[in-house]
């Protein structure tokens, strides 16, 4: 007689509905191969930062089913492309239903993208600075922070430097998206970074 199978035990956000079958759902998938899995590069950051900020005041789950239109109309989120936007196509993704049509965040990444051209360092290089030491496993998400001190002087810094939408929660959501900072669960499959099995 075969075994039973363990059980996948993953953060609670990232379980798929009881009695799912076939292919993860898209934020099952995010959760066991993307957050909180070390990422890098500059305009894998800024589409990062970008989406986080889109998403404040809203669900992940949406901006995870908007992300691939996110990623048509911004020009695969390169900083380049994104910073020579200028008013028509302000006015083309506030017509585009396929993404959310917020004014002050479309224009933050549009200013973002031309303030992180304007840096004198990597911008990568930057946002790591402040990733910080490793910390015990949490064992509930009521011992996970919304913010950190390493956050908040993220939040400072890209403020003065003229990055803008980008508070302390939003910069400690892109420390977790990021792995800058590991907060699966203790008994969670993805903790590790082998994902689910």
């Amino acid at each position: 007689m075969p075994e039973p199978s363990t059980p996948v035990v993953r953060c609670p956000w990232g379980d798929a509905p009881p009695g799912w079958e076939g292919p993860p759902p898209a934020m099952t998938a995010y959760h066991d191969t993307e957050w909180g899995r070390e990422l890098r590069g500059d305009r894998d950051l800024f589409e990062r930062m970008s989406l986080e900020a889109f998403q404040s005041g809203l669900s992940w789950a949406i901006i995870l089913r908007k992300r691939e239109r996110f990623r048509e109309v911004f020009a695969g989120f390169d900083p380049a492309v994104v910073a020579g936007f200028g008013d028509a196509d302000t006015a083309r993704l506030l017509d585009d239903a396929g993404i959310v049509r917020n004014r002050q965040k479309i224009e933050a990444t549009i200013s973002n993208a031309r303030t992180l051209l304007e840096l004198d360092e990597s911008f990568s290089d930057l946002l790591w600075s402040f990733a910080p030491p490793a910390r015990p496993a949490p064992r509930s998400y009521a011992e996970v922070p919304a913010t950190t001190p390493e956050s908040v002087a993220m939040a400072k810094a890209l403020k003065k430097k003229g990055f803008r939408f980008f508070g302390p929660t939003t910069a400690y959501a892109l420390m977790q998206a990021t792995g800058m900072v590991n907060d699966h669960l203790d008994v969670c499959v993805a903790r590790d970074g082998s994902g689910a099995a």
